[in-house]
């Protein structure tokens, strides 16, 4: 009896081993497979510098040869000729940067932490090194470095952005109607609290072609706290692209071919320093994406001073030619954590009525015309799909031209 049992108890033993083993040697390839995808995506991603600087931040900044960025290893820019320049800057764009400061003081030295410990030289240009825990945070490696893919409704004229995208809310300025040639905005810079590592906050220009369906061409810049992303909480500048609504083109910054950088002083996706401070210092910058009239890229502009790159035009198919829309504003996304509203902030996570100072604003809001002139849209629609956790309330007077205060705190007894 005791024989029979022993010998079960050791045949039950035997079979359980077997599971095991099989179930490791079916684990250690995928695993593997896995490693092998990560460290293949790091070495296309990460070119070899020719100076490297440790931002304060934690940052990894590489200084590559300008002709070996990403953005060469797409097969149409094997053979092209980078232009250093945009053949003109729109006209306008000097008068507009000598407008009176508003209504209180407020400082413009926006730098990026890695300044700190060094800069890159002429004919480099500083790109954030992609470590291998920020692959790994991704869904997957083909995904990283992109916007999550969600189906975009045709919105309604009243409702223009990207609508009941999986918990993506927004509080927005527009214009749309009239072929455009480019944005431009001074956004004050704030870091923004978030509730959860897979919700973002961000404070964007979009440049848009097309209707809101599985062909929307979009250029953004502006910047994001997203720990998802960076795998920590600072503010960060930031661009994106797609010519195919966030399906299998584009990604943020440098982290695919595409965006042509210039710039040896920028670099996209590394923090920016000072931020503002609640009923203290406000600290803004300065964005203008605009076309290029006689070549036809899509350029990018940092401030007064640095002209940071292009996309080229080939990578779209209606901003090609021109946008039809244009929007600046505010996004987060809410993943109702245990099922509320998220905290996450948007902005200075205060509402639009508190005001300079507290609120969050974008001021001299100008589009660019068929011209190359900067003009101050006619009048600007807005939308926000619950002004109850994030609003936007506009404006106008001769300092600012064209502004809106805009943001919120999410969850609060109003928004549950």
């Amino acid at each position: 009896m005791d024989y029979r049992n022993g010998h079960r108890r050791m045949a039950l033993f035997l079979v359980c081993l077997a599971v095991l083993i099989s179930l490791s040697c079916a684990t250690r390839p995928s695993i593997s497979r896995q490693k092998l995808q990560v460290d293949k995506h790091l070495k296309r991603l990460n070119k070899s510098p020719i100076k490297t600087i440790e931002s304060p931040d934690g940052d990894i900044i590489d200084c590559v040869p300008i002709s070996q960025q990403p953005a060469f290893d797409h097969p149409f820019l094997k053979d092209h000729k980078i232009q250093t320049r945009p053949s003109y800057h729109p006209e306008g764009l000097f008068d507009d940067n000598k407008v009176s400061k508003g209504p209180k003081q407020r400082s413009n030295l926006m730098t990026q932490l890695f300044h700190m410990n060094g800069k890159c030289s002429e004919g480099s240009i500083p790109i954030r090194r992609t470590k291998k825990e920020d692959v790994l945070r991704a869904s997957s490696v083909k995904r990283y470095g992109k916007k999550k893919h969600r189906s975009i409704p045709k919105p309604r004229s009243a409702d223009p952005d990207l609508i009941n995208q999986s918990g993506h809310q927004h509080a927005i300025a527009y214009v749309e109607g009239d072929k455009y040639y480019g944005a431009k905005a001074t956004i004050n810079v704030w870091e923004p609290k978030i509730q959860q590592p897979n919700e973002f906050s961000l404070s964007q220009i979009w440049v848009l072609g097309g209707s809101f369906g599985e062909d929307l061409n979009s250029i953004e810049a502006g910047w994001q706290v997203s720990p998802d992303l960076y795998g920590d909480n600072n503010t960060r500048l930031f661009t994106y692209w797609t010519s195919d609504a966030y399906q299998a083109t584009g990604c943020y910054n440098l982290l695919c071919s595409g965006f042509i950088q210039v710039n040896s002083e920028v670099a996209m996706g590394a923090s920016i320093s000072p931020v503002s401070a609640f009923r203290n210092s406000q600290y803004d910058i300065s964005i203008l994406v605009w076309k290029d009239p006689k070549e036809g890229h899509w350029w990018m502009q940092f401030g007064n001073d640095y002209v940071l790159g292009y996309w080229p035009s080939f990578l779209f198919s209606y901003l090609a030619d021109s946008a039809s829309m244009i929007e600046w504003g505010g996004e987060v996304v809410n993943s109702e954590p245990d099922g509320q509203h998220t905290a996450t902030q948007m902005g200075s996570g205060r509402f639009p009525e508190e005001g300079f100072g507290k609120a969050s604003y974008f001021r001299n809001i100008h589009v660019v015309d068929s011209t190359n002139n900067l003009k101050s849209p006619k009048e600007l629609g807005t939308f926000t799909e619950q002004s109850n956790c994030y609003d936007v309330q506009t404006g106008n007077n001769e300092d600012w031209g064209h502004y809106f205060y805009y943001g919120g705190p999410g969850r609060n007894p109003n928004c549950p």
